[in-house]
């Protein structure tokens, strides 16, 4: 079932009517009885960011449902009026206490939920402005550099998906370096041709 199934009655803009649920474009939406008007449901937009420190990331424990208690990355709701570069970097110097610069673009992934609106999640990789110190803002109740190889449970599915194409990133970026070219050619095996990068699938 819908989340908005559960909700009180939703009226129509135009004439006041109560919506009704009905098929429009293959999906069961809410929809006047009277008029064109369809309440489309959009996805909520959501930043993350991998924030890089002296070779392990940026987590905080979260002191706030959902999750309170378990670890995530900093990041959060992308308001109506901002990037949401800009809003990645917000939500860093909100939960973690430090400003930010972005480096690249990690992935553009979704959410899936049934009891509320759906998410689209755009995830970054950054690191500490020089000067920049960690400490816990209100939602966290600490916060740490964890190692890649010693994170803890995360709060969030989409997180722990986030930090695994993180790592295929850097997988990635470390065989395409000179020094790994070189030590290919040291044992006999000639470089691979340069050719468009396959992308990985999506996951909806």
């Amino acid at each position: 079932m819908h989340y908005w199934k559960s909700l009180m009655p939703h009226y129509c803009v135009r004439c006041g009517s109560v919506l009704e649920t009905r098929i429009i474009e293959g999906r069961e939406l809410e929809a006047c009885p009277n008029d064109d008007f369809v309440l489309w449901r959009d996805p909520k937009v959501a930043s993350a960011v991998v924030v890089e420190v002296d070779g392990g990331v940026v987590l905080g424990r979260r002191a706030i449902e959902p999750g309170y208690g378990l670890w995530c990355l900093p990041g959060g709701f992308v308001n109506d009026d901002e990037h949401p570069a800009d809003a990645a970097m917000r939500e860093c110097m909100e939960e973690i206490n430090a400003a930010v610069e972005l480096t690249s673009l990690i992935c553009v992934y979704h959410v899936h939920k049934r009891d509320a609106p759906s998410m689209v999640g755009i995830a970054y990789r950054a690191r500490l402005v020089d000067g920049a110190e960690l400490s816990a803002g209100p939602e966290m109740l600490e916060v740490r550099v964890f190692t890649l190889d010693s994170l803890p449970p995360l709060a969030f599915p989409s997180h722990r998906q986030v930090l695994d194409e993180f790592l295929k990133s850097l997988a990635s970026a470390e065989a395409a370096s000179p020094q790994s070219v070189a030590a290919e050619a040291r044992r006999g095996k000639p470089p691979l041709p340069a050719r468009a990068q396959s992308r990985p699938p999506r996951t909806l």
